[in-house]
């Protein structure tokens, strides 16, 4: 059984999560918090598997009450945002600390039944509690030095095509911090994350790299050393134009995950085939799987998340799976992967 504990200010809000839950038979709202004072208090007296966790709240707001959690007894904590800037901006931050994902609604506290989004918060509690133990390991607090690039270095691939889910932005925050300024190709991100969200992860991430992080626009062209974040909720696609490749937005519903890893990777082999650098990090699901296949069959070099470092190890485990990988790391040893193979 999954224990649970609610926090959220609003009793409506606390109803309904608590409700769409224990639907599931597996899962136990085990106690309730309306402020972050009394969360603390029932953290340690419950001792829950996973917390979902409100942002705005009296008494101590969400991201201080994640601080105290992550310093003194680390835990999944999904982060229950409002789909604005602001609360993508907060959100964005909580990941940064620790919290391994999010759900979106809105102020009424009214909207996570009617978006019909409960079968993604049930799967989302699920899939963090069976990896509370991997969870659990350090964390990548510090940001490295980037890997230098050897200036003699014969640059063998001229893309970097990456896919992320759930425990994304941290993972990716530390590979895109360990590049180099002079990083000499072209970098695409597919994160699945809702529209408003990916232009503030972008944001956060170009502080943090020396790389250039934006958020890709629609035609626009992949230059080396910019890193292009797949905008929310759209499907970016890689098209080639004499001498120039760049980026095309692809609507359609014949995929499941937006933005789709699938449709990046599968373009990434069209385009470039053997001089491709695929990296599948952690995330629920197996979207990737047949875009790296693609990539594969093109001789492109594929890298995975190991299962000990992922929040969730769905995506990288249905590649592995596979056998289609050239490199099965823990995150921190990507970047050096990455710089090597170059």
């Amino acid at each position: 059984m999954i224990k649970v504990l609610v926090v959220d200010d609003s009793i409506v809000m606390r109803k309904v999560i608590t409700r769409i839950l224990e639907k599931d038979p597996q899962i136990q709202v085990v106690g309730t918090a309306a402020d972050g004072g009394d969360a603390l208090e029932k953290v340690e007296s419950l001792q829950p598997d996973v917390m979902t966790l409100d942002i705005e709240m009296p008494v101590m707001n969400g991201i201080d009450v994640l601080k105290q959690v992550m310093s003194k007894r680390p835990m999944p904590v999904i982060m229950m945002s409002a789909l604005t800037k602001e609360g993508a901006d907060i959100t964005i931050e909580a990941l940064n600390l620790g919290a391994c994902d999010f759900i979106t609604k809105d102020f009424s506290g009214l909207s996570l039944s009617a978006a019909g989004i409960e079968s993604e918060l049930v799967s989302k509690v699920k899939n963090v509690t069976k990896n509370k133990t991997r969870y659990l390991l350090k964390r990548l607090d510090a940001i490295k030095k980037p890997v230098a690039l050897n200036p003699d270095k014969n640059i063998r691939h001229e893309i970097l095509s990456i896919g992320a889910s759930t425990g994304g932005p941290p993972a990716l925050q530390h590979i895109l911090s360990s590049l180099p300024k002079d990083f000499p190709v072209p970098v695409v991100i597919a994160q699945h994350m809702p529209k408003i969200f990916t232009q503030s992860f972008a944001q956060r991430l170009n502080t943090l790299s020396q790389l250039l992080v934006k958020e890709a626009e629609d035609r626009e062209v992949l230059k080396a050393g910019v890193a292009l974040v797949a905008p929310g909720d759209t499907h970016i696609s890689l098209k080639r134009r004499g001498k120039d490749v760049f980026v095309e937005f692809v609507n359609g519903t014949q995929f499941i995950y937006r933005p789709s890893v699938d449709l990046l990777m599968s373009t990434t082999a069209e385009v470039y085939e053997s001089l491709s650098i695929g990296v599948i990090l952690t995330g629920m699901g197996n979207d990737g799987l047949v875009g790296m296949k693609e990539l594969k069959l093109k001789r492109g070099y594929i890298i995975a998340q190991n299962e000990e470092t992922c929040v969730v190890y769905g995506m990288p485990k249905a590649v592995v799976n596979a056998k289609i990988t050239d490199a099965i790391l823990p995150v921190d040893k990507i970047p050096e992967e990455i710089m090597r193979v170059l």
